[in-house]
């Protein structure tokens, strides 16, 4: 088996065997998709918090690196806009497309969830607070992500109500 085939599967067991639990015993009004496009928006508030207080402390001094974030940001809304645009595919009863759609985003997005909790761990004090809002805005796009691609619940079907439906008794003749 591959690297390739391996790291597929992890993604898989992630999704199937931690997430959709998860995704299906969330409330029947609030869908795993509409959590995880909230985490979507989440990480981008704590990523534009951890900006914001980057430019704080450092003033207009670097502003190369700061326009570079701002792009980056913005490269994250346009992201956002796209998911919240193609939501309209996910349909109950029928499989997920970001499931497949966002398998590549999913993988990458963890090593780098993982490098910026290391990195905010070792962080100087000044920067404590910007990083770790870094941090868990990486941290939270992941949780979305994999929201986001879980399968929806199928819709719930009524059972007929009738006047026979009542007073009917089944017997167990056995």
């Amino acid at each position: 088996m591959s690297l390739g085939e391996r790291i597929t599967r992890i993604d898989s067991w992630l999704l199937d065997k931690v997430c959709q639990p998860v995704a299906d015993r969330l409330p029947e009004k609030l869908t795993a998709l509409d959590v995880g496009m909230s985490c979507q928006l989440g990480s981008l508030v704590f990523s534009a918090v951890s900006i914001i207080a980057v430019f704080v402390l450092n003033g207009m001094t670097d502003f190369s690196n700061m326009a570079f974030n701002v792009l980056i940001w913005g490269l994250c809304v346009t992201f956002f806009v796209g998911l919240a645009r193609m939501r309209v595919l996910v349909k109950p009863g029928r499989p997920n497309p970001f499931r497949y759609m966002l398998q590549g985003v999913r993988l990458v997005s963890i090593p780098f969830a993982c490098y910026t909790l290391f990195q905010a761990y070792g962080t100087p004090t000044p920067y404590f607070l910007p990083m770790w809002f870094n941090a868990l805005s990486n941290l939270v796009f992941v949780v979305g992500l994999y929201l986001i691609s879980c399968q929806p619940r199928p819709p719930q079907t009524r059972a007929r109500e009738d006047v026979w439906s009542r007073h009917l008794r089944v017997v167990d003749t056995n």
